[in-house]
């Protein structure tokens, strides 16, 4: 590959880091706050609550373009309710990229959990290594090392071997 390219080739055993933007990127704190705006409208559009709300919504528009006053009327029943189409359209249309914003964020979130569960995990393999390699160096050790029962047979022994010795001493003394 030539080096006289002042562009930079991607690495390609790394992953793919964030894409640059043609656009200037204003500072995160006004993408955290309209992140966090949509992750609610998103949140809130996923209960039963917007549903029951939403079919309360269409049934009261559909009642009162069909039987309200006709001077007060504003959406027809014969076009087929056409400005309730076209904000259920709206609607729609903003609702998709919100919930895709949301998902987004949360996909982020939990990458970035995944690292930090994937680094926590490595750092506990590497301390039960260590741990277990200590536990195998103090059996080792304990193995080299007497024991109380192998130091008291090795008292009696040259207590024996004393007491049989003395009384031989005592008798080249007298």
């Amino acid at each position: 590959m030539a080096r006289g390219n002042s562009r930079q080739q991607p690495a390609l055993d790394a992953p793919k880091g964030r894409r640059s933007s043609v656009i200037p990127r204003r500072p995160d704190t006004n993408r955290d706050v309209f992140g966090r705006l949509t992750e609610a409208i998103a949140r809130a559009m996923g209960t039963p609550w917007f549903l029951f709300g939403l079919s309360l919504f269409v049934i009261a528009w559909m009642l009162f373009n069909t039987f309200g006053p006709e001077g007060l009327r504003f959406d027809s029943a014969a076009i087929g309710f056409t400005a309730l189409t076209l904000i259920l359209s709206l609607q729609a249309s903003y609702a998709a990229p919100l919930i895709l914003l949301a998902q987004n964020r949360q996909d982020d979130r939990d990458r970035v959990q995944f690292e930090q569960d994937r680094q926590r995990a490595e750092r506990n393999l590497a301390d039960t290594e260590y741990l277990a390699r200590e536990v195998v160096a103090l059996r080792l050790a304990l193995q080299d090392m007497a024991s109380k029962e192998f130091i008291r047979s090795e008292l009696r022994t040259l207590l024996e071997e004393l007491d049989r010795d003395r009384p031989a001493a005592g008798k080249a003394g007298e």
